[in-house]
């Protein structure tokens, strides 16, 4: 599996935990490990918010894969860090039995599988936030997502064992499908660090003042913001679904699906190939929004599109 987007965290670079920093030293010789995605977050938010002291009263459970160990976070989740990502209609869930084969089985087939996804989720997810909606609140529940603000931590829900974004749902739970939105929110995660370190649109270019394209699968959805998509927005979902389709490729090429999961892959592969083709093609025609090293990028991910 080919990637446009680096597959390391270069040593000493902003996003190296490891680096010699006062800040990060500091939290390290405290054994405060787990609040060191929240120290980036600080200089990255700029708002003030010591959102490591807040990630303090968080606790940790480390669940360890093929040698990597993720945090899977626990107690209640800091105000101030979920009003930054938007999760303030949700709180972190139990820790069962249930919930831990799932998860574990999910990272388990990305280790075995798929070793260069599993590689790039290892290397730039280090916090898991399994959530749920808050009682009484009345909305539709996220699958899966990730913020640029908070690296290396992703959020998922139950949904995420159920749904393959956008259209593809099964009432059976599958660790094959939270597998998948894993991958999603770790490559995510990658496309925001390289973005942040690498200058991938031209001078000038902003979100706010983005052509946008018009995404038609999105169309029922009620929200412009999901029907038309700003050029980094697509830029990042062309990424996400060239991982995902050959994600899917793999898992259609064995023999020890269920019958649903084989239909949901089916479906969601189906559904994804004529979206990535399209957006492929939008991005292009507005290449002249892209850096001299977005231009190369997008020449490599056309490659990759057509390869599928």
């Amino acid at each position: 599996m080919t990637t446009t987007i680096a597959a390391r965290v270069p040593a000493g670079s902003f996003f190296d935990l490891d680096r010699n920093d006062p800040a990060l030293t500091r939290l390290r010789e405290e054994g405060a490990e787990l609040t060191l995605p929240f120290a980036l977050m600080e200089r990255l938010v700029k708002s003030g918010t010591p959102y490591s002291e807040h990630a303090r009263s968080l606790r940790s459970e480390p669940v360890t894969v093929a040698g990597a160990t993720f945090g899977w976070f626990d107690a209640e989740l800091p105000s101030e860090i979920a009003d930054e990502i938007n999760l303030t209609d949700y709180e972190i869930v139990q820790h069962t039995d249930e919930r831990r084969a799932a998860l574990t089985g999910a990272l388990d087939r990305l280790s075995l599988v798929h070793p260069e996804g599993f590689a790039r989720v290892r290397e730039f997810v280090r916090g898991l936030l399994w959530v749920g909606l808050k009682p009484g609140v009345r909305a539709s529940s996220l699958t899966s997502s990730s913020d640029p603000a908070l690296p290396y931590v992703i959020v998922f829900s139950e949904k995420a064992r159920h749904h393959i974004p956008p259209n593809t749902v099964s009432e059976q739970p599958s660790h094959l499908f939270l597998a998948e939105n894993l991958l999603h929110e770790g490559t995510h995660q990658s496309i925001s660090f390289h973005a942040l370190q690498h200058r991938v649109f031209a001078d000038g270019y902003s979100s706010q003042t983005s052509p946008k394209i018009e995404i038609k699968w999105r169309a029922g959805q009620g929200q412009d913001r999901n029907q038309y998509w700003e050029i980094d927005r697509t830029f990042h979902a062309t990424c996400v679904y060239n991982q995902l389709l050959r994600f899917r490729q793999v898992e259609l090429a064995r023999d020890d699906l269920t019958p649903d999961e084989r239909a949901g892959f089916q479906s969601a592969y189906a559904e994804g190939l004529p979206a990535v083709r399209y957006l492929m093609r939008e991005l292009e025609l507005l290449s002249g929004h892209f850096s001299p090293h977005g231009v190369e990028l997008l020449a490599d991910l056309r490659h990759q599109t057509d390869q599928l």
